[in-house]
């Protein structure tokens, strides 16, 4: 009898590609990983689920994602503003007042990332028991 294996998960992503310049996560020299270092980063996850409702000012999100560190929530905004996925408004009055708002690219990020936030919240105490049971097995 032959069976025939359905075809592996990789093989199945590149399968569907739909852009002739769609570049490639498993190539070590290709941009793609640069992108998914990005969006794969902490606070960039928490801004795009902080401004998925509408924008906000450098101080509400500071206040929104606790224990960031203004310099690191800066630089954070900046490089998320250089890669497109949000904008930075400043208004001409006294204080300045500067908000942030997602582009479409950005907000293209929201349903994704809300689905790995959930399956996170979800699967987080299953990860401290596998966590707490490695730790022990360790230490024998």
């Amino acid at each position: 009898m032959v069976t025939i294996a359905p075809p592996r998960l990789l093989e199945l992503l590149r399968a569907k590609r739909t852009h002739a310049y769609q570049g490639d996560l498993f190539d070590p020299d290709c941009p793609t990983r640069l992108v998914l270092d990005r969006i794969g980063d902490k606070w960039t996850v928490l801004v795009i689920l902080s401004l998925s409702d509408g924008a906000m000012r450098f101080s509400g999100l500071r206040g929104q994602l606790g224990h960031v560190a203004p310099k690191v929530l800066t630089q954070t905004l900046r490089r998320m503003e250089r890669d497109g996925l949000l904008t930075r408004q400043i208004f001409a009055e006294v204080p300045p007042r500067v908000e942030y708002t997602l582009t479409d690219l950005g907000r293209s990020l929201i349903e994704p990332i809300a689905v790995i936030g959930d399956w996170a919240e979800v699967n987080m105490g299953r990860i401290t028991s596998a966590q707490e049971a490695y730790d022990a097995a360790q230490q024998r």
